[in-house]
């Protein structure tokens, strides 16, 4: 699902437009995609559009709780990826809300691709769909300055 995801937005960020369902289904088995792997991130991708705040409570995304992960959160999220996470809501780039639904997009995330480089394509991939994604260099400069600063 992640080279999907990865394709999806190396192909469609330029032009923002994503073909329909079925002619992305097309497309996608065309670039040699696996018919369940399709069908898992057209999936991971309609969910995701979905929005789902409203599971959370009222007032989460001005909260300054500190987040602790459960055992399951920490099997699937290794420390490298959690620190990222940290620091984009340190950083501001993400609010408690959407720190929330970034892990939970994240969880749902199949493969043995890096919790870190999940969790940067679920941020690219959101910041796509909110319309905050205007120049490719942007998202380059987010995640070269994050990652040398993550790293200190």
């Amino acid at each position: 699902m992640f080279d999907i995801l990865v394709y999806l937005f190396e192909n469609y960020f330029e032009t923002g437009n994503c073909p329909d369902p079925a002619t992305l289904t097309r497309k996608l088995s065309m670039a040699g995609f696996d018919d369940e792997e399709i069908t898992l991130a057209l999936d991971w991708l309609s969910d995701f559009s979905g929005q789902d705040e409203n599971r959370y409570p009222a007032g989460l995304a001005e909260s300054n709780s500190i987040r602790y992960f459960t055992p399951q959160e920490m099997e699937i999220i290794d420390t490298e990826g959690r620190g990222f996470i940290h620091f984009l809501e340190q950083a501001g780039v993400i609010n408690p809300l959407q720190r929330e639904l970034l892990i939970d997009r994240v969880i749902r995330m199949d493969g043995d691709t890096s919790s870190l480089e999940k969790i940067k394509l679920v941020v690219l991939f959101d910041l796509w769909i909110q319309n905050q994604l205007t120049d490719r260099n942007i998202v380059e400069r987010l995640f070269v300055v994050s990652d040398s600063h993550y790293r200190h």
